[in-house]
């Protein structure tokens, strides 16, 4: 049985859809209304507030605990200044991804880690003969994702003081209705956004304060379904979705390496030892991976004809889709969709997959299998660069 996040009063007050699913063993709302599409334009043209709890959280501390971090992340920890958040992926033996998160250096000199799926077992397993404690807080830290262009103005009304010194990827503590607060200049949905997180006893007090902040904003409560259409429109990945764990992939084939899923730039291979990195420098020495993360816009005009010439009205996808789609070239199967949305910003219909290098080239068009009841239809899919929308204000 999942539980009930901090929130869950209000959240359980205001969903009017009564759609939830299970999200690492939580109740999250997959839209509050019966459409997502107030709420995802939140994102876009005002804010939005997200439960974003079920999030696995650690918190390491001790003499050592700058090693463990470096032993275990592909990007240097030297780098990581105090009151900093870096985001970056770590892997297995093997130079196959584990998992991808944030790391933030806090003032106190401990670390903040945040994670998809739970990691602690491979924290300590890891942690081998160094002098760290590793705390589990996935359930005594909540936390909420304030994401949009007036997020902002929203956070610094609940704070009582303008946030605009908090950079892209900053850290600050602050207190919002007399609650310790800890807020990350990051998010999911490649806008100007912040991450909060707090006690779990403390939870109400700080939701309470940042909906009334948000009166005079336009300030919408969200679900999973609108924030999955704007971490596509960002060209960001998902664990689970677009790639698989090393330790839960059902085939090798869903196992991958960084550099299959646009993480190049996050790995440093001149860094001391880390766990996979000779596999890795295995891999760039054989010239690098067999496939590659792309991004995909499908012809709009074969993609509606499809639907007019069977008589059916057209049907663009109303929720973001998370399926293992075949991409084919020359009537061959070379690679797979694994998400796409229509974008309702951009006008266009966009999705995430795997190709082989050599079909990954910027312009290349491969088919995509499209089943309109039971016809399946090629839709013309070329490959564009990612992100597929990059917003300056995100960074501002």
């Amino acid at each position: 049985m999942p539980l009930e996040t901090p929130f869950h009063p209000r959240t359980a007050e205001l969903n009017q859809a009564r759609r939830w699913r299970n999200w690492s063993g939580f109740f999250i709302a997959d839209s509050y209304m019966p459409a997502h599409d107030l709420e995802y334009h939140a994102v876009r043209f005002s804010a939005a507030l997200f439960d974003i709890t079920p999030m696995c959280k650690y918190r390491l501390t001790g003499p050592d605990a700058a090693k463990l971090v470096d032993r275990v992340i592909t990007r240097r920890v030297d780098r990581i200044k105090p009151m900093r958040v870096i985001y970056t992926p770590w892997c297995d033996e093997t130079g196959r991804v584990l998992d991808d998160g944030t790391v933030a250096l806090l003032s106190d000199g401990s670390y903040f880690w945040t994670s998809a799926e739970p990691q602690h077992g491979w924290l300590d397993a890891t942690a081998e003969g160094l002098n760290v404690t590793i705390e589990d807080q996935t359930e005594t830290i909540c936390g909420v994702s304030l994401q949009g262009p007036r997020s902002r103005d929203v956070l610094s009304a609940a704070v009582g003081r303008d946030m605009s010194d908090l950079g892209f990827f900053g850290r600050a503590d602050v207190t919002i209705n007399g609650v310790a607060v800890g807020v990350s200049r990051t998010g999911y949905s490649g806008d100007l956004g912040y991450e909060l997180f707090m006690p779990f006893d403390s939870g109400l007090p700080v939701w309470d304060a940042l909906i009334k902040a948000g009166e005079a904003h336009t300030l919408r409560v969200a679900g999973m379904e609108a924030l999955d259409v704007a971490r596509l429109e960002a060209g960001l990945i998902m664990a689970g979705v677009d790639y698989y764990s090393s330790r839960t992939a059902h085939h090798p084939s869903q196992a991958v390496s960084p550099y299959e899923i646009g993480f190049d730039r996050l790995v440093d291979l001149d860094k001391a030892s880390f766990i996979g990195k000779r596999a890795l420098m295995d891999e760039v020495a054989a010239g690098g991976p067999p496939d590659r993360l792309v991004g995909l816009e499908l012809d709009l005009n074969v993609f509606e004809s499809a639907y007019l010439d069977l008589g059916y009205p057209i049907q663009h996808p109303l929720r973001a889709w998370r399926k293992v789609i075949p991409l084919t070239r020359k009537g061959e199967t070379i690679g797979r969709a694994t998400s796409g949305t229509f974008s309702p910003l951009l006008k266009r219909s966009i999705a995430l997959g795997r190709l082989p290098a050599k079909h990954a080239a910027l312009g290349t068009i491969v088919g995509l299998e499209w089943a309109i009841e039971e016809t399946r239809h090629e839709i013309p899919a070329t490959v564009v660069p990612l992100p597929f929308l990059d917003l300056p204000r995100k960074r501002s």
